[in-house]
């Protein structure tokens, strides 16, 4: 059995989305080169798809010393089983200290199942990360209680510690000059692989151009927008900033607009350099998703809503005479 003493090294893994690295990997990278930098070691990246490998310069560029690239005949499209076999193998071999990766929809698929895989412990939704644990180990920072609560979490027993950030909570790993890595290739079959299921199309949710865990501007439509019709309001502010279109679960709930664009305990939690929240309450599961946002702007017609407690700025009135006014001075600010 192996010893804590045998865990060396932190890794990043890198997400896949329609064959390109997300951008919010690079977090991920920032944060293990963090780490490593201070425990003296190296980091890695794991990439895992079919023909993948060109990109580890990418990778390697950000700091990264190695990029372990498992090319998967056949795996065109994220399939969670089958990237716990191959990170389960890789981290049974290599055994890095810790692997750190980004709360998102793969993330999250990905990593409560690693975790029961390896019977490893897993910090989840982080948005702190430093060294000095006991035996060696990372102490996380991560929200609980709908964000009310801030809890310092560390796993000083259990190797490799996996770790999922809030995205956008973190910066990107900068791009080095100079900078060099070993890319290594693993070959794999997806046949020979188990795997329940298998994806054979993306289709893209209509109408939202901008992922909402991706981000910089997010503007939000709630109950107060009354009705289906009066989305396009909102949609014009959030085009005006070249931002997201986000929604509470109230809007969603009844049918206004679909579930894609939830934001809160049961959709999307995002962190966004700005969060325009548009006839939304402020309903603690709503807050949950979004109170960490940098700038909160809340637009509701109630002085009394509970929206205007995490509001860094709060307009009381009424939206529909407020977000087209809004739109069009932006517009006329960024000469749209």
């Amino acid at each position: 059995m192996a010893e804590l003493s045998d865990y060396k090294g932190f890794w990043s893994y890198a997400e896949v989305k329609e064959g390109r690295i997300t951008p919010v990997s690079y977090e991920a990278l920032g944060q293990a080169q963090k780490l490593a930098s201070e425990k003296g070691t190296e980091v890695s990246s794991v990439l895992i798809g079919e023909g993948l490998c060109e990109q580890a310069q990418e990778l390697i560029k950000r700091g990264a010393n190695r990029v372990i690239c498992a090319e998967v005949l056949g795996l065109t499209a994220f399939v969670d089983q089958v990237h716990v076999q191959i990170l389960a193998d890789l981290i049974k071999e290599h055994k890095p200290e810790a692997l750190i990766g980004i709360a998102s929809f793969y993330g999250k698929a990905l990593f409560p199942r690693l975790a029961a895989k390896l019977n490893t412990a897993l910090a989840s939704d982080v948005t702190g990360l430093e060294s000095g644990g006991e035996n060696g180990s990372i102490i996380a920072t991560r929200p609980t209680h709908g964000g009310n609560v801030m809890l310092q979490v560390s796993c000083p027993n259990s190797r490799p510690q996996l770790v999922t950030l809030r995205p956008k909570a973190f910066s990107e790993a900068e791009v080095e000059e100079g900078g060099s890595g070993e890319v290594v290739t693993k070959n794999y079959d997806l046949d020979s692989l188990e795997h329940g299921s298998r994806v054979t199309e993306a289709v893209k949710a209509g109408g939202q151009q901008i992922s909402l865990t991706e981000a910089d501007i997010i503007v939000s439509g709630g109950r107060g927008v009354k009705d289906t019709k009066n989305f396009p309001l909102v949609q014009e502010l959030a085009d005006a900033f070249s931002g997201a279109l986000g929604a509470s679960r109230a809007a969603v709930d009844a049918d206004w607009i679909p579930y894609a664009h939830q934001v809160g305990q049961t959709g999307k939690t995002v962190n966004p350099k700005l969060y325009i929240a548009c006839g939304i309450a402020g309903a603690i599961q709503h807050l949950a998703g979004m109170q960490s946002s940098k700038v909160i702007v809340a637009i509701n017609r109630d002085p009394e809503a509970p929206i205007f407690n995490v509001a860094t700025y709060g307009i009381v009135g009424d939206l529909f005479e407020i977000v087209p006014a809004l739109a069009k001075k932006v517009k006329e600010a960024l000469g749209k």
